[in-house]
């Protein structure tokens, strides 16, 4: 457990209720949520000469490793594996060698479809009901088209095996695979389920630090209340839309300049609300792209080979206990970079290692 990097304190109250932002706990929104959008993905397969008479539920788990045997088989019953346009039914039939298909990967909240990977977690903060992650760059949280995975449920699968009797082992809401930082995750149903609710009810504080282009106009604080759905021009991104003509929901982000120069500003975001990309879409409908975000504007920078966002401070009370807990997460060495270059001097406490 990372104790030297992260403060927990059991003094300090989580935000109280009119300040605390939203978690995610509706599967159509991700708050800071995963790039990938829910879907399907029809993967392709072929049985080389070393699989030929194999059953195809091992065929299939040998050439789809990502998912477990026995959601493969439910994939099977579910008439998702083709061949030659004929869906097989049975996982015990025999392939044979040149055999082809596609078989239809469906995204699952399931933990069980997914297969352990030992890898690397920064754990800040664990006991038996939670535990508190340091998310590093890179990672996508949950499997997904083009994800399934080197995800953190496929890591939290193998540093927990209990984890996958949990919907998503336990993860309770989410970060986009390039920004970095704080998230809780739950060990227990009964945790899980707390937190849920502490999350639906505002009750889980969770504040970001980032860097946005240009220097800042406005108020040092805004209030942005702007609704937010799929960008009707471009499905892969998120938009502020108008509700009476696109779906879409509401989306609130309180947004304080901490430093701005002349070609850049730091703030600091605490969400209101919890939609999909929400602090770099409300950044970008403010005119402040983050550094780095090539999705919606932010050129690509030296530093940086993402979006400029950090997730720099958890607040809750432990779901059991009633213990209030409180964490902060040093800004990465690309970050701090970035804004050293950008000349932006800034030093929150507890913001840097």
């Amino acid at each position: 457990m990372r104790s030297d990097r992260s403060i927990v304190s059991t003094q300090a109250p989580a935000p109280d209720a009119a300040s605390r932002p939203d978690g995610v706990v509706d599967a159509a929104d991700a708050g800071e949520g995963d790039d990938a959008e829910s879907g399907v993905e029809l993967r392709p397969w072929r049985i080389d000469a070393a699989l030929h008479g194999e059953r195809l539920d091992r065929a299939l788990a040998a050439l789809v490793p990502e998912f477990s045997r026995s959601y493969l088989q439910q994939l099977i019953a579910d008439g998702a594996v083709l061949s030659d346009g004929r869906a097989l039914g049975k996982p015990s039939q025999r392939v044979s060698a040149g055999q082809a298909g596609t078989v239809e990967l469906r995204p699952t909240p399931q933990s069980q479809a997914f297969v352990p990977q030992d890898l690397p977690l920064d754990v800040v903060y664990e006991d038996e009901h939670l535990r508190v992650i340091d998310k590093a760059a890179g990672m996508v949280v949950h499997p997904a088209p083009g994800h399934w995975s080197g995800t953190l449920l496929n890591a939290l699968l193998a540093r927990d095996a209990s984890s996958a009797s949990l919907p998503r082992a336990g993860i309770v809401h989410r970060l986009d695979r390039d920004t970095t930082g704080l998230m809780v995750v739950a060990r227990t149903r009964l945790a899980m389920e707390a937190l849920v609710r502490a999350i639906a009810a505002r009750e889980v504080g969770r504040e970001y630090i980032a860097i946005g282009q240009g220097a800042w106009r406005g108020e040092p604080v805004r209030e942005v209340e702007a609704p937010i759905g799929r960008d009707p021009r471009n499905r892969l991104r998120m938009a502020v839309v108008d509700l009476g003509r696109h779906a879409g929901k509401t989306a609130a982000t309180r947004i304080e300049c901490l430093e701005s120069t002349g070609t850049a500003c730091l703030v600091r975001c605490t969400l209101r609300t919890g939609r999909t990309h929400q602090i770099r879409v409300h950044m970008a409908h403010l005119g402040h792209a983050l550094v780095g975000d090539v999705l919606y504007g932010g050129p690509p920078v030296g530093h940086l080979a993402r979006q400029a966002l950090h997730a720099w401070q958890l607040g809750l009370i432990h779901p059991v206990s009633g213990q209030p807990l409180r964490f902060q997460s040093p800004l990465p060495l690309d970050f701090l970079a970035e804004m050293r270059a950008l000349g932006l001097r800034y030093n929150l406490p507890a913001l840097s290692a």
